[in-house]
């Protein structure tokens, strides 16, 4: 999966099999908090991680998608 994605955004996205913060993703994958934000961002494009915001917390959490690339279950359409 790394090859595919590249290394952060497959950590990242493997990390996601819960929702998560930005800073638990900080803490959990030693990474700085504008490198996650900044994958976690190209996740979202990719329509990979779904976001929740809950006033001032957002939570990301892979899709469908993101499920079926690490063969999880099946897209939903």
């Amino acid at each position: 999966m790394g090859r595919l994605l590249g290394r952060s955004h497959a950590t990242l996205l493997t990390d996601l099999e819960t929702a998560r913060t930005t800073s638990k993703l900080t803490a959990r994958n030693n990474l700085p908090p504008a490198t996650v934000s900044y994958h976690l961002g190209v996740l979202h494009c990719s329509g990979l991680v779904l976001r929740q915001r809950d006033r001032q917390v957002v939570r990301y959490r892979r899709s469908a998608e993101g499920d079926a690339l690490l063969g999880q279950q099946q897209p939903a359409r």
